[in-house]
């Protein structure tokens, strides 16, 4: 049994916030912690840019960076409580399917960013880096 996940995603994004929050809630995955990374740029890679791509999952001592993060998540959710986990587990426990949609997803995060006048940008640069 994995003992420490961590899943960074943009608390900005409305897709992403509720896809955290039923992760949180509602995914039956006990050990997983869900950090906004606008509140957690420290905890992302050095030069990581999540507009371009996406949200990243710590697995112990792995990584995995978008559709990857997605998917292997996907396929970790065995009997999710909410139907909206359940479609999307189902959708995107395939690789394929989760490598074909995941840039679409991107795209409506960067126009929902846009409307909302949120910038998209999230880059952690170094130690000193505060607001992007």
């Amino acid at each position: 049994m994995i003992s420490k996940l961590v899943f960074l995603y943009d608390g900005e994004c409305p897709f992403c916030a509720h896809f955290a929050e039923l992760l949180e809630l509602k995914s039956g995955l006990p050990s997983i912690q869900i950090k906004n990374a606008r509140e957690n740029l420290f905890e992302l890679p050095k030069g990581y840019d999540m507009d371009t791509k996406g949200a990243l999952l710590k697995i112990e001592n792995e990584t995995l960076y978008g559709a990857d993060a997605i998917n292997w998540i996907c396929c970790q959710i065995d009997n999710p409580t909410d139907s909206l986990l359940k479609i999307l587990s189902v959708i995107f426990s395939s690789g394929k399917r989760t490598h074909f949609l995941f840039p679409l997803l991107l795209n409506a995060r960067r126009i929902t960013l846009l409307l909302k006048g949120v910038p998209r940008k999230i880059i952690y640069k170094h130690e000193s880096s505060t607001d992007l």
